[in-house]
């Protein structure tokens, strides 16, 4: 079967999913800030709790869906190789865009920030964006993004091997990064807790999975910079 994208398409289809992740970025940001931001007062909490789970969970599945080796074969098969992770990207952006935008508002406050606390607060925020950009320096964006072929994408030894930057504290720092960035809000809405929650446990899901499929890319690399890097996501706990 011919593949449905040359490579010249292939590359127009790519940057546009580096377009519509980019966007998807941008518009969690918003909504996270401040739609997510509104205190409302519904009697019932749990159709909305349903609903935003279901959503999550539809979201957390597309990525487990594509970490298996067969269909990313298939993808290949059907899409062509140099298209493969920009399949990935543009499904990966429209899921997310569509669960924030049906995510539905569950009632109540966790907590509101004041004195001293409200200033700490967005000073970890402020750590977490740091972080984030320190690990991005070792990540190959446009890997992520779907602008790499992939035969360069495996010709490179990633970060997460190299041990270099906060790679050499731990192995996960971008994910440690968006934890810092969804959990010290001054205004913790019931809305945001449940889905800083839900992320929060789809990372702890999602690393051994992960790590799982590094080790058989990287094999006995992997291993070594493990036994150097010795935790995940927090130093000294996990």
């Amino acid at each position: 079967m011919k593949p449905l994208f040359t490579s010249g398409h292939a590359r127009v289809f790519a940057m546009t999913g580096a377009l519509a992740f980019a966007v998807s970025m941008l518009y969690a940001a918003y909504v996270y800030g401040v739609t997510f931001s509104h205190v409302t007062s519904a009697s019932s909490a749990a159709r909305p709790l349903a609903i935003d789970v279901a959503l999550f969970a539809v979201f957390a599945l597309h990525h487990s869906i594509f970490a298996r080796a067969g269909l990313k074969q298939r993808v290949r098969a059907w899409a062509g190789p140099d298209a493969e992770r920009s399949v990935y990207v543009w499904i990966a952006s429209v899921l997310f865009v569509l669960m924030l935008a049906g995510w539905q508002p569950v009632p109540g406050l966790l907590w509101r920030a004041t004195g001293l606390l409200a200033w700490l607060l967005p000073v970890l925020q402020l750590m977490g964006l740091a972080l984030m950009v320190g690990a991005g320096r070792f990540t190959d964006v446009r890997d992520l993004a779907g602008l790499r072929g992939p035969d360069a994408s495996a010709s490179r030894p990633i970060a997460s091997v190299s041990s270099r930057g906060p790679y050499a504290v731990i192995r996960h720092p971008l994910y440690l990064a968006f934890l810092l960035l969804l959990w010290p809000m001054r205004d913790m809405t019931h809305t945001r807790l449940l889905f800083a929650a839900l992320f929060t446990v789809y990372v702890v899901v999602a690393i051994p999975l992960e790590e799982r499929d590094l080790r058989r890319a990287f094999g006995d690399a992997y291993e070594r910079y493990a036994k150097r890097v010795r935790y995940r996501l927090v130093p000294g706990v996990y």
